[in-house]
């Protein structure tokens, strides 16, 4: 089976790469967004995403990730008084999934967002670029990965 690429955004002051490369892994829990849902219902294991700051000065994709353990539902939405507490998820009826991340490594540099607005191959397509997108969970499609993987390994441009 193909493996698949994602993006995981997260604002680094209160869940940023540094803290999972320390923990090791992580559960992707509080999405609230039903795109975002579908997304990680159709990871598989041993998919891949990058780990993207986002809510930053300079957002920029910081490394990648590997999807351990695929959807099952997220125990957060029935946290009562939780930040992601949901009424109409049950036990019974489980409305939000998530997935476990582990850390694979830190790119060779980050990949800013001018950077990817900027490059001709990737704003015609790439979900995060899309105006009004703020999907915390989405898909990449394998030339994307493929071209910012390049990005990662050349000098960064002055922009």
């Amino acid at each position: 089976m193909a493996i698949s690429y994602w993006l995981f955004k997260s604002e680094p002051d209160s869940f940023g790469l540094d803290r999972l490369e320390r923990e090791g892994r992580t559960e992707w829990s509080g999405v609230r967004n039903y795109q975002a849902r579908n997304n990680m219902k159709e990871m598989r294991l041993g998919d891949l995403g990058f780990f993207y700051h986002s809510s930053t000065k300079v957002p920029e994709i910081v490394g990648i990730v590997k999807v351990v353990r695929e959807a099952y539902p997220d125990f957060t939405a029935r946290e009562r008084g939780g930040p992601y507490f949901d009424p109409k998820s049950t036990t019974a009826n489980p409305i939000w999934e998530m997935v476990d991340v582990a850390f694979e490594r830190r790119l060779p540099r980050p990949v800013t967002l001018a950077e990817l607005r900027a490059n001709p191959a990737l704003a015609p397509t790439m979900v995060l670029l899309r105006r009004g997108s703020r999907l915390s969970v989405q898909p990449v499609h394998k030339r994307e990965w493929d071209i910012i993987l390049a990005l990662a390994e050349q000098p960064a441009p002055s922009i």
